[in-house]
Formats: C-alpha cells, structure tokens, sequence
C-alpha cells in the first residue's frame, strides 16, 4: 500500500468519528514523500474535512513558495503601499496586511499614518487604535480597575 493509498484510507475511517491523534501525526508525516498530483487529490477529498489538520498541512505543502512570497512582500512593502492595499478589501490579503500595520504600528513606525487608516476602516480597527492609544496614555487601565473595584 502507498502511502497516499494509506492516507485516504485512514481519511475514510476517521471522517465521522474523528482522528486519532497517532495515526493524524503519522499520516502528515508521509505528505511531504506524496507527488504534488496526489496532494491535489488528497485536497480535494470529500473525505477529509475542511478544518482538519490534514487539510491545513496539505494546502502548506502545496502553496509553501506562494505563501512565503506573499508575506515577504508584504514586509517589504513601503508604508504608503501597505496601506493602499489595505484599503483595497477585495485584495485577498487584509488580514495579513493588518497584521504588518499592527507590528509596525506597535514598533513606532509611521503611526499617524497606520492610526488614520485604521480609523477610516472596520470597527474593530478603530478599536484597536483607540486601545493603543489608551494604552499608551493610561498603561492598563482594565487591571487597574479590576484592583479597585476589588478594594
């Protein structure tokens, strides 16, 4: 038996009842020995649900140069393009553009310029500065209140 034979047969027996944390570990294990036509094929699967491990590792394994890519330029881009980008909602990587404003932010860098882009953003944006800000000025301010209402 294959090993791509040995995975889909352990991703039929622990589709309903769940996996075995074992035989989960084993079957990644033998992904990276499988041809990139056998992952599709394994990604594909009715077999193996969405959330899984399996699933996460397999799409790693397969798009591992398009997803290192993509974040390393991200890092790299100027704050005035990371943030037109970020703006653009139907780009396919906000989350990962947030979460580079959010480090630069925090590093003091370009801050004006990070806190006015995420005011003109989601809600959870704009609560996220107005956190940092408050932060900034008052330290943590939900311990401090916790300790006085406990007195």
């Amino acid at each position: 038996m294959t090993d791509f034979e040995y995975i889909l047969q352990n991703a039929k027996l622990f589709h309903y009842k769940g996996w075995e944390e074992g035989e989960l570990q084993k079957c990644l294990g033998m992904l990276p020995t499988l041809s990139r036509e056998e992952l599709a094929k394994l990604y594909r699967s009715k077999w193996i649900n969405e959330k899984s491990k399996l699933k996460q590792n397999i799409f790693k394994i397969l798009f591992k140069e398009t997803v290192g890519k993509r974040e390393e330029r991200i890092k790299n881009l100027e704050i005035d393009a990371l943030i037109e980008e970020f703006k653009d909602k139907k780009s396919g990587i906000v989350a990962l553009i947030r979460k580079e404003l959010r480090e630069r932010y925090k590093a003091n860098k370009d801050r004006a310029k990070i806190a006015a882009a995420f005011n003109s953003s989601t809600k959870s944006d704009q609560q996220w500065v107005t956190s940092q800000i408050r932060q900034e000025r008052y330290g943590n301010t939900n311990h401090q209140l916790y300790n006085w209402k406990k007195s």
